[in-house]
């Protein structure tokens, strides 16, 4: 089932603007390894889904996934040969927006190799460009 919210205040949104890069959410808060944007898009449910599902059909049940972004936006559509006007279309699907430096998924309890195998094999189904990423850990 791809994700949703449960409930929002106002089942229509507007487009809106993607433009700067990330300010929250930029690096490896939970796992060890994680997968980052290097664009702004729009990343779909599905997309999400797809991703989760490639992962932990690769670490099978090794490791743990941690999925950062959350899809919040309705994109709404009007039936095809529809005529123009009669108000906006209804919800169609949920987008999470991106923004370039956002971190979409972490990995934690596998080794760099494989964390870099799993990744790559979710980047593969998102609609943007991604790089691999490592927790930066403090010196102390």
């Amino acid at each position: 089932m791809p994700l949703m919210p449960k409930r929002v205040k106002f089942r229509k949104s507007q487009r809106g603007k993607m433009k700067g890069n990330a300010s929250r959410g930029n690096y490896v808060a939970f796992g060890d390894y994680g997968l980052q944007t290097t664009e702004g898009s729009w990343i779909t449910a599905r997309q999400i889904e797809a991703g989760r599902v490639a992962c932990s059909h690769y670490l099978r049940r090794e490791g743990r996934l941690f999925i950062r972004i959350f899809p919040h936006k309705p994109v709404s559509a009007k039936p095809l040969e529809t005529r123009m006007g009669k108000g906006k279309g209804e919800p169609e699907f949920w987008v999470a927006v991106v923004k370039p430096g956002q971190v979409l998924f972490e990995i934690t309890g596998v080794d760099e190799r494989t964390a870099k195998q799993a990744l790559a094999r979710v980047a593969h189904k998102m609609p943007v460009n991604c790089r691999f990423v490592a927790r930066r850990h403090a010196v102390a």
